[in-house]
């Protein structure tokens, strides 16, 4: 399938860091003193590279989520699944077409009891197929958003963004829906400067 992504995690545990807060930003961004939660889907293993194939022991959203996590003050949160995806690049091709046409919702590990503390929610992925993994859909559907601003941030091969914009207002109806982030998986180390001046335009970055 032309143009499938897949970039993820490493084995580590996923972790919720000590609560902080952010600082001011204009309207649309997010607002002084809010708590801001970074939760991510990403995936190891034999990856897309510039149209062949590589294998990383941590995948290309992790790396971004990292990457934001160094510059914000934030809670982070991995997300997994229960059934976790194969290491194999064609095996994730298959299962994911099946999920998407399925309209599926894979059961997640370790979903978190509330999301009411935050205002913010990052939500980042990669996009699989030209949207997001099913299994954000699981997440974003399980948690009232209503009064919350998402940001979402993706890594990809070729389609930015995909269809997260329009699937998260869906999925988290009364929730605004902000600037996303879109970075190409095989540049997402190279992209400091890039992602330093999204956490200013949406009013997360650290003072």
């Amino acid at each position: 399938m032309t143009g499938f992504e897949t970039s993820g995690c490493s084995s580590s545990r996923p972790h919720v860091a000590d609560a902080q807060k952010s600082p001011d930003g204009p309207d649309s961004t997010a607002s002084p003193g809010k708590r801001v939660l970074l939760a991510y889907f990403s995936r190891p293993g034999e990856n897309y590279y510039y149209g062949r194939r590589t294998t990383i022991k941590a995948g290309n959203t992790e790396v971004l989520a990292r990457m934001i996590s160094e510059r914000i003050e934030c809670d982070v949160h991995r997300i997994e699944a229960v059934d976790p995806y194969s290491d194999d690049y064609d095996e994730t091709v298959a299962r994911n077409v099946l999920e998407q046409q399925a309209d599926a919702r894979p059961a997640i590990a370790n979903l978190p009891t509330t999301l009411d503390p935050y205002d913010t929610v990052l939500l980042g992925s990669p996009i699989w197929n030209v949207r997001a993994p099913m299994i954000m859909s699981t997440f974003a559907e399980r948690f009232d958003f209503r009064g919350k601003t998402v940001f979402p941030f993706t890594t990809h091969a070729m389609s930015g963004l995909g269809t997260t914009e329009r699937d998260y207002a869906a999925s988290c109806p009364g929730a605004a829906i902000g600037e996303g982030l879109a970075v190409r998986g095989e540049e997402v180390e190279d992209t400091g400067a890039e992602v330093q001046s999204w956490l200013r335009r949406i009013g997360v970055l650290r003072g």
